[in-house]
């Protein structure tokens, strides 16, 4: 489950881990409210940042919600030092209109919040992120000179620049891993003494939120030495969300696909892509190997949907309506390969979809596994017009000839 950044921070503040401090508003009416609160802290430069799960904020444009033609404003983050005139209209022209960056897509996002922030005065932009290395079975944090920069970028043009450090997940983060991190950002003295800390406190955030990705980018090292983060992203396992009740209402669903959405409710592991050909299949390996197969085959998937398991009848049919729900979808391939699930269930659920709903375009079949000859007839017995195929490759080649026709 992805965060946004002022909730990210709202978490990291629990830990201890020094954050930009800022107040979330939705309104522009809470705009002077959310200034004086922070001047009673002390505050007196000031940062509008909109709020979407999609980075490149600052670079992004911002379109006007009514007519996209129209563009409102350069960049979805912006530094007004005690210009509050200036942020209020920034605030009140962006707020509720779209922003595009290179991560959001050509659609953009919505934004219906935003993030009225501290200004900082700072020497040095730094980059900080911990994750899971699935290859080493251990947590990896990474950080680099280059804050400010993705680190997708920095690592195919200047891999060097990126300091990695594994640690043991039964012993935690130790002092002298946190040191070598240190050492590697070229920090020394009092900004050395509180990067340890600060790394100390946000790898204990990470363990105990049970995040699957936290990114700083850029962590700054201010005029006065002190490390905080400038940005943070968090996002939280969502197989571990039952350990955390508090954080059920930091989703926002306006950030989601509501597809997604949909097939969450039926237990469905739906990801929406960008092709025409919809994919039904049982596991998270065979749906890999099966759009694979797709686009070796010329196809482009429109979709990742594991049915699961335990798929019945309905769950088939609940499948294919929210592939059909995408109008880029020209064609069906159904892979099941019949373990825990049984091809019967499936072929019930094929013709319950087909009686049920409007599908009007070809629909190729494969199915291997428990009762695969009971399934075979049963869609035989419905003259259901199916497209039969027998291996994975067969079912590929089929779907995209059936789109050529």
């Amino acid at each position: 489950m992805k965060i946004h950044e002022y909730q990210a921070k709202a978490i990291l503040k629990k830990y201890g881990v020094a954050v930009q401090d800022g107040i979330a508003i939705n309104s522009i009416d809470e705009f002077d409210n959310a200034v004086n609160s922070l001047k009673e802290k002390g505050v007196t430069q000031f940062v509008v940042k909109s709020q979407i799960h999609a980075g490149g904020r600052g670079k992004g444009i911002v379109y006007n919600k009514a007519d996209r033609s129209e563009v409102v404003a350069q960049g979805g983050v912006k530094f007004f030092g005690s210009n509050l005139e200036g942020a209020k209209e920034y605030a009140a022209k962006i707020l509720g209109n779209i922003l595009v960056t290179h991560q959001s897509g050509a659609e953009g996002k919505e934004i219906r919040t935003l993030f009225i922030a501290e200004g900082l005065d700072y020497k040095k932009e730094l980059y900080l992120g911990i994750l899971l290395d699935r290859t080493n079975s251990k947590n990896v944090i990474m950080a680099s000179t280059e804050g400010g920069v993705e680190i997708e970028k920095v690592a195919a043009e200047t891999p060097e620049k990126i300091i990695k450090v594994w640690v043991e997940p039964s012993i935690g983060l130790q002092n002298f891993q946190a040191r070598e991190l240190g050492f590697g950002l070229n920090l020394e003295g009092n900004a050395l003494k509180d990067f340890t800390k600060f790394i100390m406190a946000l790898y204990t955030a990470y363990t105990e939120s049970d995040a699957s990705l936290l990114e700083i980018n850029p962590l700054v090292m201010t005029n006065d030495d002190r490390i905080l983060a400038l940005d943070a992203k968090v996002t939280i396992d969502d197989n571990a969300l039952f350990r955390h009740k508090d954080f059920e209402s930091l989703r926002d669903l306006n950030e989601e696909d509501p597809l997604e959405i949909e097939a969450s409710k039926y237990n469905l592991n739906y990801i929406k892509l960008d092709g025409n050909v919809g994919c039904m299949v049982n596991g998270a390996g065979l749906a890999m190997g099966t759009m694979d197969l797709i686009k070796l085959a010329g196809g482009e998937p429109a979709n990742f949907l594991d049915v699961g398991g335990t798929a019945s009848a309905e769950t088939v049919e609940n499948g294919f309506r929210i592939i059909l729900t995408d109008p880029n979808v020209k064609a069906i391939l159904i892979n099941i390969f019949g373990g825990i699930v049984r091809c019967d269930r499936v072929a019930n659920g094929i013709v319950q979809a087909s009686g049920n709903l409007n599908i009007n375009i070809p629909v190729v079949v494969r199915l291997q596994g428990t009762n695969a000859e009971e399934a075979r007839q049963i869609l035989k017995d419905s003259g259901l017009n199916l497209i039969p195929a027998d291996t994975l490759q067969d079912a590929a080649d089929k779907v995209t000839q059936a789109l050529a026709q």
